[in-house]
């Protein structure tokens, strides 16, 4: 099971090292083996949240996303990415980036750095939303009750998530851009390119969530009609269109999980050029973490993880808005990406812990593992 499931994430750092080796020396080996625990540490949140949502997809679409979604995710984010944001930022051609990436690095990681502002504001505004939208529901299983019940009360206020999410970028942007005219003006335009990038950011969430989420309350209504009119069905041929919606269901959800993976990239791809300059380097790392990521979120699908240690998914939202709040404070001041990176391995560790407490105890007590059937301990919280 282990070997199937990362089986081709072994494959990746075997030949991502020895590409290394060979580019680089033992330096750049080294380079790229730090690179990968660095993706792997700081995108651990990323691989329980996908798991959340992959779940809820057949086992055609969870190979989709092993595959197609690998290649977008290596080769986009942790590839082109770098040279699109540099070639929008510089105004040059794509070309140009990857001759100016290979021939002066010092150059373009300083091209990276102008670009930050705009990268962090959309990431930062996408994460938050999805922080937020957590937050406010309200769930049966609640982790710390103490926070979750009246944020859940507060959740029942329509477009809650968005209003706040606007607010927190209104505040980013004008301090920006106080901070710009404390400074002589240096960076006039700052304010409106975070202001911009933030709105797109919150666009773009809604958008592909909000289709995400129209094509799976369709896909249940199908299924529901299914038992009820099967034969009928079949005669008018209906189940070909209960395929296809089934198919958008889960292409949107799979759009949803590409769009989710650029936004936690950002930080490990920024974070990146703390340890090389080099691209090549960089690639390797990146994409041999975003392997492990990949084959981690199928691992706790298949395995159940996220059905047995039921805090894990409130751990990684939580991770999840702590690393957009470190993504919009990274717009003025830097952050170590250690810290990033640390911030969201506690938070998951201590949902880790709490509900192996929590099976403890309810073991102890006979009662149910899965927060399928839990009803009063449901919120007890810790």
């Amino acid at each position: 099971m282990l070997l199937k499931t990362f089986g081709w994430s072994f494959a990746v750092t075997a030949l991502g090292l020895v590409a290394a080796l060979l580019y680089g020396g033992w330096t750049g080996f080294g380079i790229v083996a730090i690179l990968s625990i660095l993706e792997i540490s700081v995108s651990f949140d990323n691989a329980v949240v996908n798991a959340g949502i992959l779940k809820k997809m057949n086992a055609f679409w969870q190979k989709i996303f092993l595959t197609v979604g690998v290649l977008i995710a290596v080769f986009g984010m942790r590839l082109v990415f770098p040279v699109v944001i540099v070639a929008i930022s510089a105004k040059i051609g794509p070309i140009e980036a990857v001759d100016l990436a290979l021939s002066d690095k010092e150059m373009y990681e300083q091209l990276v750095t102008d670009a930050h502002p705009s990268i962090a504001a959309f990431g930062g505004m996408f994460l938050l939303m999805i922080f937020l939208d957590f937050i406010f529901e309200d769930r049966d299983v609640k982790w710390l009750a103490w926070l979750e019940r009246p944020l859940a009360k507060l959740g029942k206020v329509d477009m809650l998530s968005a209003c706040i999410a606007l607010i927190v970028l209104v505040i980013a942007s004008m301090t920006v851009g106080a901070h710009a005219h404390q400074h002589g003006g240096v960076h006039v335009d700052k304010a409106q390119t975070v202001l911009v990038s933030g709105v797109l950011g919150l666009i773009t969430y809604m958008i592909v969530g909000g289709l995400s989420g129209y094509f799976e309350n369709k896909l249940e209504e199908e299924e529901e009609a299914e038992h009820e009119a099967e034969e009928e069905a079949k005669k008018s041929g209906k189940p070909v269109t209960a395929v296809a919606m089934a198919g958008k269901a889960a292409f949107f959800m799979f759009l949803y999980l590409e769009v989710l993976d650029v936004s936690f990239s950002f930080d490990g791809v920024i974070g990146a050029f703390a340890i090389t300059n080099d691209i090549v380097l960089m690639a390797l790392g990146l994409g041999i973490g975003a392997m492990y990521v990949r084959s981690l979120t199928v691992y706790l699908v298949r395995q159940g993880t996220l059905d047995d240690y039921v805090y894990l998914e409130h751990g990684a939202h939580y991770a999840i808005g702590a690393l957009a709040v470190i993504l919009l404070v990274t717009i003025q001041y830097e952050i170590h990406e250690v810290i990033t990176g640390l911030v969201g391995v506690v938070l998951i560790a201590g949902s880790f812990f709490s509900s192996v407490v929590r099976n403890r105890r309810l073991g102890a007590s006979g009662g149910e593992r899965t927060g399928s059937h839990e009803k009063a301990e449901v919120s007890s919280g810790v």
